[in-house]
Order: structure tokens, then sequence, then C-alpha cells
């Protein structure tokens, strides 16, 4: 169906939008002169009558969403992660059982097992 109206002019809450995402990429820079050797991640999104702008500030070098590994563990490290776990599996005893679809599900001997909770 075809009409003839005019076109409407720019609302008001479009140019809202646009100061506010004015206003991010002013704080966002702002951010990156003030922790030198930091990362901004900032996306903006709009359309219509709507318009979001998000920011991610990361202090490593790199892209923000990737997170450092921690260092290996030394033999004693190593030695008392093995005592815990071994503690953890004789308290809990955990089991794979089906449930009645098919799905296999983990079940513990004592609660709180299920949160990794049990080798103190």
């Amino acid at each position: 169906m075809l009409t003839s109206h005019r076109a409407e002019a720019p609302s008001a809450s479009r140019s809202a939008a646009r100061a506010g995402a004015a206003i991010v990429v002013s704080v966002a820079t702002l951010m990156t002169s003030a922790y030198a050797g930091g990362i901004v991640n900032l996306n903006c999104v709009g359309g219509g009558k709507s318009f979001n702008c998000v920011a991610q500030w990361a202090t490593a070098a790199g892209d923000p969403n990737i997170r450092s590994v921690p260092e290996t563990l030394d033999e004693a490290e190593k030695a008392h992660a093995s005592a815990l776990d071994r503690k953890w599996l004789a308290r809990c005893r955990p089991a794979i059982e089906r449930d009645n679809y098919g799905v296999a599900r983990y079940h513990y001997a004592a609660p709180g097992c299920e949160f990794g909770i049990g080798a103190d």
C-alpha cells in the first residue's frame, strides 16, 4: 500500500540518542587517556527510535575478553591439589546415573559435593 505522507522530521529522541552516543565516546576517550596502556572497546548500535552504546575497558594489551592464565603449579602445590582431589572423591563418591530421559547426571554421597564443597 502506498501513501502520500511526507517524511517525518528527525525526532527529539534520535537527537538525544546521538548526543548520548557522543557523551559515551568522549567518556571512553577520557578513560583511555586517563589510564595509559589500557584498552577501550566501544560498540554502539541503533536505529529507528533506539540507540545503545557499551564500552569495555581492560588494562592488558590485546583483547579485553582474554583473561590471563595463572602460572603452573610447583610440585608441592600439585601434591596438595592431588590430596584435596582424593579427599573429595573419598567423601563425595560421584556416580553417573541416567534419568528417565537417558540424560547422564552426577549424584553424590554427601551434600554440597555438587558445588565442589567437601575437601577441606
